[in-house]
């Protein structure tokens, strides 16, 4: 490994959802995967409400518009609970370019955090690892890199 590479070289930061109190699910924009060979997508959650429940998984589409949208197997966490004492913690989903159901065009792939039952205080992350082609963008809103 070269030591003069910068963890933001090698980590992108593509896809978000912003620190909120939802009730309903929210997704991350589309990501194509081609263009780096893993991914890690990381769910973040506040406090979560007596009755409430968090659950998260990544989806996959033919194109960034998610045509023909559909769940990528085993990439769904444990449903997040008060009873469990899950709340301010966090899960992450690796995803590689082979889980993807490539044979039949799906190209691209999203996070999807959905609270349930009661609001509680959910994030997400997606980044892209060992970008195909340097240098790799970060997300639209990636203020700044410093270093």
């Amino acid at each position: 490994m070269n030591p003069n590479v910068k963890p933001s070289d090698r980590a992108t930061l593509l896809a978000v959802i912003n620190p909120q109190s939802a009730t309903t699910a929210k997704s991350s924009g589309w990501v194509a995967a081609k263009d780096f060979l893993s991914f890690l997508a990381t769910v973040a959650v506040g406090t979560i409400s007596a009755s409430g429940t968090v659950d998260a998984k990544l989806e996959q589409a033919k194109d960034a518009s998610g045509t023909s949208a559909k769940d990528i197997p085993s990439k769904a966490i444990t449903q997040l609970t008060q009873a469990g004492t899950d709340s301010d913690k966090q899960v992450e989903i690796n995803l590689q370019q082979a889980d993807l159901d490539i044979n039949a065009g799906y190209t691209h792939f999203r996070l999807t955090i959905t609270p349930a039952t009661a609001a509680a205080l959910i994030a997400g992350t997606v980044r892209g690892f060992d970008a195909l082609y340097q240098p790799a963008a970060d997300a639209t809103t990636v203020d700044e890199v410093v270093g």
